[in-house]
């Protein structure tokens, strides 16, 4: 067992509330960004959500790296990173304002989407995700 086992109930913590509160500032900036807003692209929140997803990035890693190979057999992790990707870019171009209107907001329905298939597919452990309760 690794010895960072011991802080693994402060690690999860962390990158769950990290999780909750990246999503959120998304949700927030995103929103306000598509009716107008000038305050999400203003420094303050665009670098807290950095500093956020930097504590949230590192907090993934150090689960990763402390949880045995075995709990990711089943390939969830996998997707997951892989609809991380994807969440991502659909981030980028819901905020981008060389898109039009109604661009950025599929763009940024798509992106929430995607960030509560990621969060299904955390929560069952399984790359089905939320799907899993509807076909189990």
């Amino acid at each position: 067992m690794s010895p960072m086992m011991e802080f693994y109930p402060q690690v999860k913590w962390t990158h769950v509330h990290m999780v909750m509160c990246s999503g959120t500032i998304f949700a927030l900036r995103g929103g306000a960004a598509l009716l107008g807003a000038r305050w999400p692209r203003h420094w303050l929140p665009k670098y807290t959500s950095y500093t956020v997803d930097t504590v949230l990035l590192t907090s993934a890693t150090m689960l990763f790296s402390m949880l045995p190979g075995a709990m990711f057999a089943n390939g969830w992790l996998t997707a997951k990173l892989l609809l991380l990707v994807l969440y991502v870019v659909l981030g980028i171009l819901s905020m981008r304002e060389t898109r039009s209107r109604s661009q950025r907001l599929i763009f940024y329905v798509a992106a929430l989407s995607t960030f509560l298939c990621m969060y299904g597919i955390a929560r069952m452990h399984h790359p089905a995700g939320w799907f899993l309760k509807l076909l189990g």
